[in-house]
């Protein structure tokens, strides 16, 4: 009876020590994802032509940050990553992060490129709406999206005139560009999102919560030097 009764406490143990390191390693996951999204910002703002995505962010009404987007097959094309979401709350302030998944259709990889770093700039309510919404949304059949413009046509895509509900910007091998994701699925990570908030929330409850976190203060820093790039 005494060695059945042990046996029990060490399987109990050992399932707490197993559920705690699944746990660890999932806050290791989205830590790490804020971590390598403002990355991504900061390599971003060092390019030459910075100023086109900083006036879109500038002008819009949120970003969605995917630091990460890798092939999904060699013959079949497709591709997955992971992100963050946050909106723009005024000057220097943004709400969030909400955490979502891209999967799907190409991302326009560059050839030899295994990954690419990816910003989705919310531009109208339409796009607001898609991110706040508790489903799945596809890029260009539920939602508008275009390659985010650059140069001299970014000054068109903040004058309140633009059609695109979402503006999308890579950056791969070193190079900053508009990119084409349409046909690309959204969808919530729940996972993460528990994780980081510690109980389960929409993305329109997460997005509505002030980012003034410890743990993204480092992205937000990074959102703010990229949006002082912006024309005056």
């Amino acid at each position: 009876m005494k060695k059945k009764f042990s046996m029990i406490l060490i399987l109990t143990a050992m399932i707490a020590v197993l559920f705690s390191a699944g746990a660890a390693q999932a806050e290791k996951a989205h830590e790490r994802r804020i971590r390598m999204s403002a990355d991504l910002i900061n390599k971003m703002a060092q390019e030459s032509d910075a100023s086109s995505l900083a006036d879109v962010i500038n002008s819009g009404r949120g970003v969605a940050i995917f630091p990460a987007v890798t092939k999904a097959g060699l013959i079949v094309g497709g591709q997955v990553g992971e992100g963050v979401v946050f909106l723009k709350k005024g000057k220097g302030k943004w709400s969030g992060p909400a955490f979502m998944g891209l999967s799907g259709a190409s991302v326009g990889f560059q050839i030899g490129a295994q990954s690419v770093g990816l910003v989705l700039v919310i531009t109208n309510e339409d796009g607001l709406r898609a991110f706040t919404g508790d489903n799945s949304f596809k890029l260009g059949a539920d939602v508008a999206i275009a390659a985010g413009p650059v140069g001299r046509d970014a000054s068109a895509a903040t004058d309140g005139r633009a059609r695109a509900s979402i503006y999308s910007y890579s950056m791969s091998k070193g190079l900053f560009a508009g990119v084409s994701v349409e046909g690309c699925v959204i969808n919530q990570n729940r996972d993460a999102s528990e994780a980081y908030w510690g109980r389960p929330l929409t993305p329109k409850a997460a997005l509505a919560k002030p980012a003034t976190d410890r743990r993204v203060a480092a992205l937000v820093n990074a959102l703010n030097n990229l949006v002082k790039k912006a024309p005056k």
